[in-house]
């Protein structure tokens, strides 16, 4: 296991973060020595917590964790903060115990900065004039309000039935919240994945012989079926993008001061006026387009499509970013608020990647690397 693996496990047991997956690696690498003096060190420095490493059993260890993962499994998935507390309880034993200092003589119960608490808030599904709270561990049919079943949730994605309708088109919307990503695989059978801070509407049913059109605020990757009969259009408001069948990234948030489009297979156009299409613009598999608010023109370049479509995996890519964009892409991640003092730093560009680090590993690498001060008061961080 490499130091960085180590110390990210290590952050996200402290936080109470870490999977049952992380607890028994975090186990396993315990098993060495030298590795036990790794774990009492990092946390004695970065947390001030002093640990005693009594004998530590990782057979008995990994022993405790499946019989008590096996006697809670129902209730797994209750909270988002407490279901992996017990779990790493478990290891905190198997070490030998956590011993809580400030002074000499002064006991703490908290490390050095406070534990980041992010809001926690619903995924709403809107259908007509009702609405209702999709949460990410359920499995469930989706109805309309003459109680027929048009698709159902699959835990993390809303899969509507596949068909095409005869009739007039009946538009659903789903609104993600900052802190969660969501999919929605469409009636025909197209996916879109969708970032937190996103609200997308479209049909429950697409109709023969009519564009399939849906309508997007915020981002998401589309991977759009094939259908020369039935061509796709993405409407912001913007901008409008139209496609056959391709694979691209739609990055439209409001406070951005353009709206991006980045292709990453099949072909797709660009285009102000969806009635005159004045000016459209194609672009190849690499590029990007963009349109500024308020301009006519649509720009393209050839770019690195990792780069912004590395959020469907839960990877954060910054490449020359201001610590201002930054921190708005943090506060869509984890649902948390950034309030930044320093106006200069804001202004000073980075470039860092993170693959599904909790906001606590992130925080850390600016601290470390670029001496970035800050405080944490629940799900506000304060940059000093």
């Amino acid at each position: 296991m490499t130091v960085k693996k180590s110390e990210r496990l290590i952050v996200k047991f402290i936080t109470n973060q870490a999977s049952q997956e992380e607890i028994e690696q975090l186990t396993e690498w315990l098993k060495e020595d030298e590795n036990q003096i790794v774990f009492k060190d990092f946390i004695k420095t970065n947390y001030a917590i002093d640990t005693a490493m009594n004998n530590f059993d990782s057979t008995e260890a990994r022993k405790q964790l499946s019989e008590r993962i096996r006697k809670e499994n129902n209730v797994f998935y209750k909270r988002r903060f407490t279901s992996y507390y017990k779990y790493a309880a478990i290891l905190i034993v198997a070490l030998g115990g956590f011993y809580f200092y400030k002074n000499s003589d002064t006991v703490i119960t908290h490390p050095k900065q406070n534990v980041v608490i992010p809001r926690e808030d619903e995924i709403v599904l809107q259908l007509g004039n009702e609405s209702q709270n999709l949460r990410l561990n359920e499995a469930k049919n989706i109805t309309d309000k003459d109680g027929n079943v048009i698709g159902r949730q699959e835990k993390g994605r809303l899969v509507y039935n596949k068909t095409y309708s005869d009739g007039a088109l009946v538009y659903n919307t789903i609104r993600i919240p900052y802190g969660k990503k969501f999919e929605v695989q469409l009636s025909d059978g197209s996916l879109v994945h969708l970032n937190a801070g996103t609200s997308l509407r479209y049909p429950v049913q697409f109709v023969k012989n009519q564009n399939r059109q849906v309508y997007l605020l915020g981002e998401a990757f589309f991977e759009v079926e094939k259908d020369k009969e039935h061509p796709f259009n993405v409407n912001t408001q913007n901008v409008n993008i139209e496609v056959l069948g391709t694979k691209f990234n739609v990055d439209t948030y409001t406070e951005n001061i353009s709206t991006d489009v980045v292709l990453v297979e099949g072909k797709v156009s660009m285009y102000k006026d969806q009635k005159t299409k004045e000016n459209q613009v194609y672009l190849k598999p690499g590029e990007k387009g963009s349109n500024e608010r308020g301009k006519s023109k649509i720009t393209t370049e050839q770019v690195n499509t990792e780069y912004y479509t590395a959020w469907v995996t839960g990877s954060l890519v910054f490449k020359n970013a201001s610590f201002d964009d930054i921190i708005k892409k943090l506060e869509r991640r984890y649902n948390v608020t950034f309030i930044n003092r320093n106006k200069t730093l804001g202004r000073e560009i980075f470039n860092a990647r993170f693959d599904n680090e909790p906001i606590e590993v992130v925080l850390k690498y600016f601290s470390d690397s670029y001496a970035i001060d800050y405080d944490i008061n629940k799900d506000k961080i304060t940059i000093k």
